[in-house]
């Protein structure tokens, strides 16, 4: 589908010297708009060219411009890009497939988005209002490092709840490296006005970013991710189970060990058991006296996740104290390393019952979100526009 454009004729001085300058006809640019359905549209703008009269003026000849239109020496219309981010924003699209559909090359199409969300990215107003931070890593590519950097990134969001109690999480920023100095750094350059805003900050079990919110985050109330605890718990059950599964067996489980046959009824909490997965349990567990201790780590793990899941605060407040007042003493060395673990992170670990149940989960579904943005595009070899297409999937970002 092809449109023709043209303005009408006006008198136009020179850009340089202002004298006026008479027109030197015509002359026609393809430009691709926004398309029609499954058609793509061109649109030719006969596009007027001036010849500046003035012998002293450098400029020459000049050709009418339409910012509103289209961007100089661009391609694309600013409806076609602006439409083009939106789709990247909400519905998943990719920059090659989208310049399929606009009949551009996959360079010309993110020459021009790449500055739009540059601009997008460096406004600091978008940091306004964050009362509750969290934080968590993930990993961007699995290339070797010299090549692409470091895996890992750290990824901060905000968790602030609106007037309804609601967590909206929004990305707001990757950077490079899993560690507390990158998250110091990024705190530092975020400056005195936001650290002090921040009431709440989320975490998992890592000591590094602790650290950078003891540091950076003086006025703000550390809270450990009750995921992460919960799969703690979880992980323990299985570590007892396959060393009593080793030490009883002398081999690793396989089809018809009854430990092997409970492997995932041990990851599942209590209340969602079926009465014929609690029997399966039950004759497991009588098969050997040895598979006690699978047991018992399984209602130590049942206890913290029960902790977590108690209406009362208060109530989820006691049971969490006795996992602290009991775990470390447990006959059983990896329910011990765990309650030495969770005494350790014994303010943040107590943080979530009286905060309103605080928690990274918005951190976690961000990247959630990230990870779809990854596979959608096969993967990607430059870091910077890997950090500006998420800011733009998981970060609000809106043109």
């Amino acid at each position: 589908m092809t449109v023709t454009v043209s303005l009408p004729w006006q008198l136009r001085g020179c850009p340089d010297c202002g004298v006026v300058a008479p027109s030197r006809g015509r002359r026609r640019r393809v430009l691709h708009d926004v398309p029609h359905g499954d058609a793509r549209v061109r649109l030719v703008w006969r596009q007027r060219v001036w010849r500046c009269p003035e012998a002293a003026c450098p400029r020459g000849t000049f050709v009418e411009q339409i910012p509103s239109l289209v961007a100089p020496r661009a391609s694309i219309t600013a409806r076609a890009l602006t439409w083009a981010i939106g789709q990247l924003r909400l519905e998943h699209a990719t920059i090659a497939g989208l310049a399929r559909r606009l009949g551009v090359s996959w360079w010309a199409l993110w020459r021009l988005v790449r500055p739009e969300l540059e601009r997008l990215a460096a406004d600091e107003s978008r940091f306004a209002g964050v009362t509750s931070l969290g934080v968590d890593e993930h990993v961007w590519h699995h290339a070797n490092p010299k090549k692409r950097g470091p895996k890992e990134l750290t990824g901060m969001v905000d968790l602030t709840r609106d007037a309804d109690g609601r967590v909206h999480a929004r990305l707001l920023d990757l950077v490079p490296g899993r560690s507390r100095k990158a998250y110091v750094d990024w705190l530092t350059a975020r400056g005195d006005g936001f650290r002090k805003n921040i009431g709440i900050a989320a975490l998992d079990p890592f000591g590094g970013y602790k650290s950078a919110i003891d540091d950076q985050l003086e006025d703000a109330t550390a809270v450990l991710d009750a995921f992460h605890v919960v799969k703690l718990g979880t992980a323990v059950v299985d570590e007892v189970r396959r060393r009593v599964q080793q030490d009883t067996t002398g081999h690793r489980g396989r089809k018809g060990d009854p430990l092997f046959g409970i492997q995932t009824i041990l990851r599942a909490g209590a209340e969602n058991l079926t009465d014929k997965q609690q029997a399966r349990l039950a004759r497991a567990i009588n098969a050997d006296e040895a598979h006690e201790e699978v047991f018992v780590a399984w209602q130590c793990a049942q206890q913290l996740r029960a902790a977590y899941r108690a209406r009362d605060l208060a109530e989820g407040r006691q049971m969490a104290e006795k996992v602290l007042a009991t775990f470390h003493t447990c006959p059983i060395g990896e329910v011990a390393r765990l309650g030495r673990t969770l005494r350790k992170w014994r303010t943040a670990f107590l943080a979530y019952f009286t905060t309103g149940r605080a928690n990274n989960g918005g951190t976690e579904a961000m990247n959630g979100i990230i990870e779809l943005a990854r596979r959608l595009a096969r993967g990607y070899r430059n870091r910077d526009n890997y950090r500006l297409r998420m800011l733009l999937a998981g970060g609000g970002l809106t043109p």
